[in-house]
Parts: C-alpha cells; sequence; structure tokens
C-alpha cells in the first residue's frame, strides 16, 4: 500500500518536474557560464535521494563515500532541495569566512515550525536582529566564565549522584557489570534542568510524575527531530501530511510548550515571593529580569524557544562523547592508566577532582579532543542555507542551497592527519589543540557555531575525569569494545557500552 502511494506520488510530481527542468536548463546548471560542483547521476524528481537511502551506514559514510569519488565539494538534489555538500577545511573556510553571512541562514523544515516556535529558537531562527539578540543572551548572559563558576555546584552533585550509583552497583561484590548510557544522559540532562529551571527531572523517584512526564516529552521530541521526512523534500506533500509526521509535530509541541511555560510561571512566581536563589540565577530567572526591561522582545515564547533550544542541543551531546571516549579507553588501557596517574599527580587521594582542575590534566584533555575528532557528536554540521548565489572553490552555489559540512570527513582526512583512524592522543601536543585551519570542528564554526561549547567541554572533562579517578574498568571476558555507529544524527555507538566496574580503595569521597 506504502508504495503504490509512493508510486502515485511519483506520478503527481511528473509534470512539476518538466517545468523544473525547464527552468534550470534556462537559468541554472545546464547554463555553460556557471559551473557546478561534481555531481553524481540523478533520477528525475527525487534526484539524489535512492543514493540515501543505505539503511546499514549512517549519513556521514555515505556522504563520504560520494565525496571520495566526486570531489570534497559536491552537488546534490533531493527532491527540490538544492544541496551541498563540503569536506574540506578550505572550503569549509570560504563557507565560513568570505561567505559566512551568506551561509548564515537555516533551512526551512517542518520540525523548525512546528518543534522550534515557528523557527523562534535560536538554532532555527533566520539570521537577523532577533537571532543576534538570541545569540548575545547565551554568550553574555548564559555561557560566560562567570555564570559556568556560578553553577558548577549543580555539575558537581550530579556527578557525585553517578558515582553513587555505580558504587551501589558494585555492592560488596568488588566487579560489576554497568551500562553507561542511560546514566550519562540523566546526568547532562539534570545539569541542563538545573542551569534552566534549578530542578532535577531524573531521579530514583519514579513516582515523580511530573519528571517521568517530561521525559517521556523529551524522548519523544529527540525521535521526532530524527525522522527522514519526505515533506522537507516534496513540499507539495504536505497538504496531505504524507507520513503523519506533522501531525505527531503539532501534538508534540503542544505538550511541550504547556511543560516550558509551566516552568516558566512557577519561576515568575518565586520571583515575586522572593524565593529565588541568591547568587545562582537560574537561566529561566535571567531571562525574567529581560523580560522586565525589554517585554517585546523577551515574550514568554520566545523564552520557551531559547530552552528548547538548550535542551535539543545539549542533552545528548556530552553524554555520547563520554561514552565513545570510556570505549575508547577500555580498547586502549594504557591510555587510561596514564590519564590516572596525571589525575593522581595533580590532584591526589584525598578529594574528588573538580573543574577548577581541568587545566591541569592536559592528557586527560587530549585524550577527550581525540575522542571528538573521531567521533563527534554531530557529524553533519547542523545545516545552513545560502542567501544568495556565490561561490566555493570556484565553483557556482545558487541562492537557496542546503550546505552540510561533513565534520567526520574532514575529522579522517588522512592529508591532515596521520594515521587518521588510530587513537592517538599525543597529536595533540601542549600548546596545540587542533582547533586551528578549520581541519577540527567538532562544535561548528562560523557565528553560528555552539555557544554551549565551554559547558559541553567542562561537563565532559569532569564526568570523564571522575569516573577514571574513582573506579578500575575492564572489558567484559576480555572482548574489544565494538566501536559500531548508529544510525542517528546524533553519533552515538550502536549498542550502549556495557564494561566491568569496580570502586577503587582508595576514593572514598561519594
Amino acid at each position: 500500500m506504502e508504495e503504490s502511494l509512493w508510486f502515485f506520488t511519483v506520478l503527481a510530481f511528473f509534470f512539476i518536474t518538466l517545468v523544473y527542468k525547464f527552468i534550470t536548463h534556462k537559468y541554472g546548471a545546464s547554463n555553460p557560464r556557471k559551473i557546478f560542483p561534481p555531481s553524481p547521476p540523478s533520477l528525475p524528481i527525487i534526484g539524489h535521494l535512492h543514493l540515501l537511502r543505505n539503511n546499514n551506514e549512517p549519513l556521514h559514510r555515505t556522504f563520504h563515500k560520494l565525496s571520495q569519488k566526486y570531489g570534497p565539494v559536491m552537488f546534490l538534489r533531493l527532491g527540490y532541495r538544492n544541496v551541498l555538500i563540503v569536506s574540506s577545511p578550505s572550503a569549509v573556510e570560504e563557507c565560513f569566512t568570505k561567505n559566512d553571512i551568506i551561509f548564515a541562514n537555516r533551512p526551512r523544515s517542518l520540525a523548525g515550525k512546528h518543534l522550534n516556535y515557528n523557527y523562534r529558537s535560536m538554532i532555527w531562527a533566520p539570521y537577523g536582529d532577533y537571532w543576534r539578540t538570541l545569540r548575545r543572551l547565551t554568550t553574555l548572559e548564559l555561557f560566560t566564565m562567570k555564570q559556568l563558576s556560578m553553577l558548577d555546584q549543580f555539575r558537581k552533585e550530579e556527578v557525585r549522584v553517578l558515582l553513587k550509583q555505580l558504587v551501589q552497583d558494585c555492592g560488596t561484590n568488588g566487579w560489576a557489570k554497568v551500562e553507561l548510557r542511560h546514566r550519562l544522559k540523566k546526568l547532562s540532562f539534570n545539569v541542563l534542568m538545573q542551569m534552566i529551571a534549578g530542578k532535577r527531572y531524573y531521579s530514583e523517584d519514579e513516582a515523580d510524575l511530573e519528571a517521568r512526564r517530561f521525559r517521556e516529552l523529551i524522548k519523544e521530541l529527540m525521535q521526532i527531530h530524527g525522522l527522514s521526512n519526505l515533506n522537507d523534500f516534496f513540499p507539495v506533500l504536505q497538504l496531505v501530511d504524507f507520513q503523519g509526521v506533522e501531525k505527531r509535530m503539532k501534538e508534540l509541541m503542544k505538550k511541550m510548550d504547556g511543560f516550558f511555560q509551566s516552568l516558566i510561571d512557577e519561576q515568575r512566581k518565586m520571583r515575586s515571593d522572593g524565593a529565588c536563589v541568591e547568587g545562582k540565577p537560574t537561566l529561566i530567572d535571567i531571562m525574567l529580569s529581560l523580560q522586565q526591561q525589554d517585554p517585546e522582545f523577551y515574550t514568554d515564547e520566545t523564552m520557551k524557544g531559547v530552552i528548547t533550544t538548550i535542551l535539543r542541543a545539549g542533552t545528548g551531546s556530552a553524554s555520547t562523547a563520554v561514552e565513545w571516549t570510556m570505549s575508547i579507553l577500555l580498547n586502549h588501557p594504557d591510555e587510561m592508566e596514564k590519564a590516572r596517574a596525571e589525575i593522581e599527580d595533580n590532584v591526589g587521594h584525598e578529594r574528588l577532582l573538580d573543574e577548577a582542575d581541568l587545566p591541569k590534566l592536559e592528557y586527560l584533555q587530549k585524550i577527550y579532543t581525540e575522542s571528538l575528532r573521531l567521533f563527534p557528536p554531530a557529524p553533519l554540521l547542523v545545516p545552513r542555507e545560502s542567501s544568495e548565489d556565490c561561490t566555493i572553490s570556484g565553483f557556482h552555489i545558487p541562492r537557496g542551497t542546503q550546505l552540510l559540512v561533513n565534520a567526520w570527513s574532514i575529522h579522517r582526512d588522512p592529508d591532515l592527519w596521520e594515521n587518521p583512524t588510530k587513537f592517538m592522543p599525543d597529536r595533540f601536543e601542549s600548546g596545540k589543540s587542533g582547533f586551528e585551519g578549520f581541519k577540527m570542528i567538532p562544535f561548528g564554526v562560523g557565528r553560528r557555531a555552539c555557544s554551549g561549547s565551554p559547558l559541553g567541554k567542562r561537563l565532559m572533562g569532569i564526568v570523564l575525569g571522575a569516573l577514571i579517578q574513582c573506579f578500575e574498568w575492564e572489558k567484559i571476558d576480555g572482548e574489544e569494545i565494538d566501536m559500531a555507529e548508529g544510525l542517528f544524527q546524533v553519533l552515538i555507538k550502536a549498542e550502549p557500552l556495557k564494561s566491568l566496574c569496580k570502586p577503587r580503595h582508595d576514593a572514598v569521597f561519594w
């Protein structure tokens, strides 16, 4: 039934395609004065969508294989969309220096419309005064060194909760088999919610109906964001909601909006009652203060869009990065021992390491930097869209082209990295972060790079360091950890990390 519906949909687009071909022949790709990037052979109507239907590998690997054949600047047509795939530092630099403003917009999508307050969240907002104000809010108010330092106690407490839970798993038997993914997600999510609203939403108390309801909403939000939505490639399908995705998005966002509004209303009431914590303002508290100064801009909807952005961008990135790094270290025990020795030399046995120790732990920094190189949480950077015609690497790029940067491919380019698939922390010598020259871009690049990267690095460092400092880790039955990648937008392991852990006898500070 589904295949028949697809067939008739294709026929319905046939006439549109003929018109499209006529227009592009007269004004576009066939114009001999404009040299377009190399492109694989395409099919009528669907373009190159058929090349992306390999269910056995993630999308960044498919693009990587195509770029090896057609070059680091490649042009695809996915339905009605023109898409530019870039996988070289020189092309990335050209996109985000000379053409940074041109590529400062986001493409239109159902997710941007229905899950992000009609493009009012910072991730999906079009480039302009509104977006710039939101960007200043995050960089000058939310993720400053001062604000992060004021809230470091939240992060420290969540790390202690994680350590206590692992100790309980081990009991009196010493070694215990543990699965880290769920606990790492709980930790990162609680850190974000403490910053946003001063509340924990993951706890051992499953009777907390409010927290459980919110966790279910967030889980559904992550799932529906990752759906392959044909409506985005063929807008006419939106007239009939071809896959039912639009209806699901509207229903979910109605629930999410109600929950976000309850958080704002609760914080507003606390302010009026004088119950806010002095010296530890939450994100909502900061935005309510700004709302008093500029109520026309800082509406409740604007605030809810900011909350959506932070939860969407931050919930999985740090936890995923720690899971990958622990997986790598279990396969490279010598490197884990070097990190443990560094922690013992600089922190000792009498206390748990904290964020102030991280600058001294150079080898630990090298480890998680190398892990981010091999397994960037966002292997394809969040898409951009050109607002006007431009030129990249000598090729004509028409207005309205969606830009996808394959960070995963750049991070493994043998022309840029020695033994690119090998885990080598020492490749990042002192004073060389690896982030120079657009060859290391796990947090994006340009004016729309991730503003939350300082928080992500702190959280990754403190969690990883605590796990190494407080526990012994071993592979189960001595078998290598499977490093296969899942088929998702965020680069997660296909299988959750499972390993053996045992509290170290001298670690007694949880």
